[in-house]
């Protein structure tokens, strides 16, 4: 097939620009003595440069994005003691607009004609923003496997101390634990504008739900909260505090009779989100002889040191008020 292809120089310098152009190159050529680059239409496109003769390299470089501008320089300046291909990706700034530039060429007078270089600027913006997204990601991915086994090793310690059995261990531990890990189902890792990770009401409503289907009716615990998005870290210390109501209240508080209610509520008070549990139904409740056990550390430290916030109890004679308090800024993270 080959052999029935024209031979001539003007269709091989026609099909060379068409397959330049569908790749998307622009083809440079720099005079190693003058310092002087002239670049295809294409070239100074990418560079968001005016057309002209030729540029200068300095002029070029204006437009390389500060952090990248001296590692840039020495490369181009130490290109002809390069021996054969070099390359080197960069970024430019094209107003506001970050792009990635790749430079390929030849040094150390390889492939130099009348002291000039010949090389190609490539937009790989594409491939290293998805290289920078697979990083992120990664980090992310490792930072939460991190935390989520030390939470599980503190509990585990913690738990051990307070539990009176290992029946009692494992039932606490594994309740802790399956609380922490439904939160986490919600807040997942997202890339930076896909939205919300996760929703407080939806995150209430599936922390609470085993307990509103141990009850006599469906609908016995009532979640209305403002719509509001809920981070990873506020979620972790959410979760820990609204497992360890919600078994208190299991125990000795409205959800232990099949008839109690429990209403969760929410209002705005300046910069704070405020939580309002509402417990009716129940049993009588008092407060606890011992309020500096584990549960009680447990909670104030997720509430004060993730959340920012603040946590009350009001022990009234209709059942068990709770009231936590946390900044809105920290529900994000």
């Amino acid at each position: 097939m080959t052999a029935d292809l024209p031979k001539n120089h003007e269709w091989q310098q026609e099909h060379l620009r068409l397959a330049i152009d569908a790749a998307g190159i622009a083809l440079w050529a720099w005079n190693v003595d003058t310092d002087l680059l002239t670049m295809d239409a294409r070239g100074f496109e990418l560079w968001g440069v005016p057309w002209s003769d030729t540029v200068t390299f300095a002029e070029l470089s204006a437009h390389i994005h500060p952090a990248d501008r001296d590692r840039v320089r020495a490369a181009f300046a130490a290109t002809r003691a390069v021996l054969g291909n070099y390359e080197t990706d960069f970024r430019i700034m094209i107003g506001d607009e970050v792009r990635w530039i790749a430079a390929r060429g030849q040094g150390e007078d390889v492939g130099i004609v009348g002291r000039t270089m010949f090389g190609i600027f490539l937009d790989v913006t594409g491939r290293k923003q998805a290289e920078e997204g697979n990083e992120l990601l990664a980090g992310e991915m490792s930072h939460r496997v991190k935390n989520l086994l030390a939470i599980a090793s503190g509990l585990t310690t913690i738990t051990l101390r307070s539990a009176a059995n290992a029946e009692d261990m494992a039932r606490e531990l594994t309740g802790r634990l399956a609380a922490l890990g439904r939160a986490h189902d919600l807040v997942r890792p997202t890339t930076a504008g896909e939205g919300p990770a996760a929703l407080l009401g939806d995150l209430l409503s599936i922390l609470l739900a085993p307990y509103d289907d141990l009850g006599a009716f469906k609908g016995r615990i009532r979640v209305a909260v403002e719509r509001t998005a809920v981070g990873e870290a506020a979620a972790t210390g959410i979760a820990l505090v609204i497992h360890e109501l919600a078994t208190n209240s299991m125990k000795y508080g409205a959800l232990s009779e099949l008839t109690g209610t429990l209403d969760l509520s929410s209002a705005t008070e300046g910069d704070q989100i405020v939580l309002t549990w509402v417990e009716r139904g129940g049993p009588t409740v008092q407060a606890p002889d011992n309020p500096a056990g584990f549960g009680s550390q447990l909670v104030k430290r997720s509430v004060s040191g993730q959340l920012g916030g603040s946590i009350d109890y009001e022990w009234s004679d209709g059942g068990l008020i709770v009231t936590l308090c946390f900044k809105r800024s920290r529900l994000s993270f």
